[in-house]
């Protein structure tokens, strides 16, 4: 099984929110991509032009706590732009970084099988 970490956050951009999100968005993966550990952080729109869904991979525990330390610095922007409700987790994460992300709410799907390359 890989040791990557991956989990996707869908949400609902707030109502007029549009641009605000627009511009917060380029900051954080602007910031984001120079975090060495951060292998996918992908960022997409609905066709209703307000369900957002944004795909994060890590490549390893250590790279996704360090994730969380620049997620500190945007999150309560973020949250003042977009309703999260859906934080899905698609890796097994050891009990502190469970514990970092449980104000999430995640939803844990535990890997069976499959490959990474």
């Amino acid at each position: 099984m890989s040791k990557n970490i991956i989990w996707t956050v869908e949400g609902t951009i707030k109502e007029g929110q549009f641009e605000d999100l627009t511009s917060l968005m380029e900051e954080m993966v602007e910031t984001v991509q120079k975090e060495p550990g951060t292998l996918n952080y992908e960022w997409t729109l609905g066709d209703d032009g307000e369900s957002l869904h944004v795909y994060e991979r890590y490549r390893d525990v250590d790279a996704t706590i360090a994730h969380l330390s620049t997620w500190a610095i945007f999150a309560d922007r973020f949250t003042s732009v977009v309703d999260i409700t859906r934080f899905v987790v698609f890796s097994e994460l050891p009990s502190s970084l469970q514990d970092a992300v449980g104000g999430l709410k995640p939803i844990y799907m535990k890997p069976i099988g499959g490959f990474a390359k």
